[in-house]
Formats: structure tokens, C-alpha cells, sequence
């Protein structure tokens, strides 16, 4: 299940991505893939735990 997520999360991310990237090259930061990794990682994190939250949530609506 989480692994189905973290790739769900990632087309999300990857959804968004050129926004961001043109976002940021309008600022001056050149954006590269290699860059990015670790923010993709990040972004993914917050993703998953952003989800069980509101899995916790919804459960305890559901009692």
C-alpha cells in the first residue's frame, strides 16, 4: 500500500513540477533533475504522512 502511494504522490509531484520549475528560473534558480531528488523525497514524506492523518481522521469520524 504505501509503495502504490509514494508512486501516486510522485505523479502528483511530477504533475506540478514545470510550474515550479518555471517559478523558480523566474527567481534565478536553474532547476536540474539531479536537483530536485531531494526535494521529490521530501515532498513524498510529507505526502504519506499527510495521508495517514487523514486515515486517522476519517476513522475516528467513522466511530
Amino acid at each position: 500500500m504505501q509503495h502504490e502511494k509514494s508512486l501516486e504522490f510522485m505523479q502528483i509531484a511530477m504533475k506540478y513540477l514545470p510550474e515550479a520549475k518555471a517559478e523558480l528560473e523566474k527567481s534565478g534558480i536553474d532547476l536540474s533533475m539531479e536537483m530536485i531528488q531531494p526535494f521529490m523525497n521530501l515532498f513524498t514524506s510529507v505526502m504519506a504522512e499527510a495521508y495517514e492523518l487523514g486515515r486517522s481522521d476519517a476513522g475516528e469520524l467513522n466511530k
